[in-house]
């Protein structure tokens, strides 16, 4: 069914493609009002369902996993450091300079917005 719906797009010309496009977006529009009308009704907003923001953990701070010979830290993300790579082609292995965590430590959490 793709490929026949991208066989009638090709035969379009530019305008019948632009007024499609407008045709979509009524359709598209129309349905996000009667969803937001839905809501209303049931008491809640579309900033109460649809949540952004960011999600994933890139830039935050964790602790960290190695310890270097020379006092190296990192974390276990990312590639690996030199020194480690290094250490793993003489013979060791990653788990030699994994930092001993304490047991019983509590860390303090954020609360959630």
């Amino acid at each position: 069914m793709a490929k026949r719906a991208k066989t009638k797009l090709a035969g379009m010309d530019f305008q019948s493609l632009l007024d499609l496009r407008e045709e979509v977006n009524e359709a598209l529009s129309g349905f996000r009002t009667t969803l937001e009308k839905q809501l209303e009704q049931l008491g809640a907003s579309v900033a109460s369902v649809v949540k952004r923001g960011r999600r994933s953990m890139k830039g935050r701070k964790v602790p960290a996993k190695y310890k270097g010979p020379a006092g190296e830290l990192w974390a276990g993300r990312g590639a690996k450091p030199r020194w480690l790579v290094a250490a793993i082609k003489e013979g060791k292995k990653a788990e030699d300079f994994l930092i001993e965590k304490t047991v019983g430590k509590t860390t303090k959490r954020r609360a959630k917005k």
